[in-house]
Order: C-alpha cells, then sequence, then structure tokens
C-alpha cells in the first residue's frame, strides 16, 4: 500500500522589490519551496497586486519607485491584515522601528542569505497558523484591564482611555505574551520562541525593535528593559 505524500501548501506571496536582480533571486528561491511568488517593482502596484491577489506574504522593500515601501505598507495592512516583511539598505535601528510602525511585521537587512529570508518566511507564514488557533481559544479569555489600558485578546483589540490603538500582529502578540504575566522578566529567547515562533534567532535585535514600536504607541514606561536579559510588563497605576 502506497502512503500518500504531503504536498507543500503553495502560499502565494508578493516580492515588492525594484532591483530586477534581486528580486528574480527570491521569486526562485520562494519557488523552490513550492510557493508562488509575484514579483512588483514600485509600491503603488504593490497595493494594487495585495488587493487583487490576496496574498499569505508580502515581501516589502523600503525603498522604492512612485510610492515607498512605508506608505505601501500602511495602505495594505489598512486594507487587510497580512505578515509584511520588510527589506531595508541601511543597519539603522531608527528605520526599523519606522518599518515596524507602518504595519510591518519583521525586517531583514540588505544583503541577507537566501537560507535566513525564507526561515523568516517559513516563521511568518507558520505564526499566521497559529494566530488562528489562538483567536479560536481566546474566545473566552478574560480581557486584561490595567487602569485604562484595557486589552481583549477575543477581538484583538487594545485601548487606553477607550481610544483603539492599532497594533500589528505582532505587536498585540508581543503585548498580550508580556501582559499576562505582568512584572515577570520574560527573556529575549522567549519572547522570540512565543510569539515568533522563532527557535534559534541569537543575535537578532527584531524583539528590541518591536518594543521600541510598543512604547512609541503605548508610552516608555509600558516595558521595562532588563538589560542583558529581556523584558517585563509594568501595569500603569490607575489614577
Amino acid at each position: 500500500m502506497n502512503t500518500p505524500t504531503t504536498r507543500p501548501v503553495q502560499h502565494t506571496i508578493l516580492v515588492v522589490e525594484d532591483e530586477p536582480t534581486l528580486a528574480t533571486a527570491i521569486a526562485q528561491r520562494l519557488a523552490s519551496e513550492g510557493w508562488n511568488a509575484r514579483v512588483i517593482g514600485d509600491g503603488a502596484s504593490a497595493v494594487q497586486a495585495a488587493a487583487q491577489f490576496k496574498p499569505d506574504l508580502i515581501i516589502m522593500d523600503i525603498m522604492l519607485p512612485v510610492m515607498d515601501g512605508l506608505e505601501a505598507t500602511k495602505r495594505i495592512v489598512a486594507s487587510r491584515p497580512v505578515p509584511i516583511l520588510m527589506l531595508t539598505a541601511r543597519d539603522d535601528e531608527a528605520d526599523k522601528v519606522i518599518g515596524l510602525g507602518a504595519g510591518a511585521d519583521d525586517y531583514m537587512t540588505k544583503p541577507f542569505s537566501m537560507r535566513e529570508l525564507i526561515a523568516r518566511c517559513k516563521a511568518l507564514l507558520r505564526r499566521v497558523e497559529r494566530a488562528k488557533v489562538i483567536a479560536k481559544n481566546s474566545e473566552n479569555e478574560k480581557v486584561l484591564q490595567f487602569g485604562d489600558l484595557v486589552i481583549d485578546p477575543a477581538q484583538r483589540i487594545v485601548t487606553v482611555n477607550r481610544e483603539v490603538i492599532h497594533l500589528t500582529p505582532t505587536e498585540f502578540d508581543l503585548l498580550s505574551t508580556l501582559a499576562r504575566k505582568p512584572k515577570s522578566v520574560l527573556t529575549r529567547e522567549k519572547l522570540l520562541e512565543e510569539v515568533w515562533d522563532w527557535v534559534d534567532a541569537s543575535g537578532t535585535r527584531t524583539v528590541d525593535s518591536h518594543v521600541k514600536a510598543l512604547r512609541h504607541k503605548l508610552g516608555a514606561d509600558m516595558i521595562r528593559t532588563v538589560h542583558g536579559v529581556g523584558y517585563a510588563f509594568e501595569p500603569p497605576v490607575a489614577e
């Protein structure tokens, strides 16, 4: 009796990159994973393609003609939540925080290895599936309230003074993971494992960049840095 083979899921991935050689190399590498890659060369066309093809993941360069990657990202995620991996030519922390604030879920600095790119893509795609399970399991989870800050796991909504704060899916997962254990220090490794589903990501500054983006939206005192270890959620004091 022949055992049926399991075919890989054919995800659709939008590659938004205006450098033809790099765009082709990325598309070919994605295709080798059994994924369907569509290449777009400018930000405005990326917004249209995202609406038309509804990709499972977008790889977005920041520096693009017609419309830059930051503006394209804002418009895409405002219309439909989709994980976005942003590519930046500069290893500048400010650029990365701005990119995450625009709605990106992760970033990579050029030049990068294709092996690392695929690993990041797989992690983001796994996170989408995990988020569906978590959302279902969170239907009966109680609302987390800390003074004027309210975190609703079931609806995945965060409000401050009853005003909705727009968070990316990654930012929400990071905040709720920390908030479920207020004042407890969670290591970067633990956060990478629980939020990003990365088992081995030594040397990455992804957690730090996302924390900075959260502080920008919620206030600098909301998350405490424990140098050399990780981060802890500091509940705001009710007035």
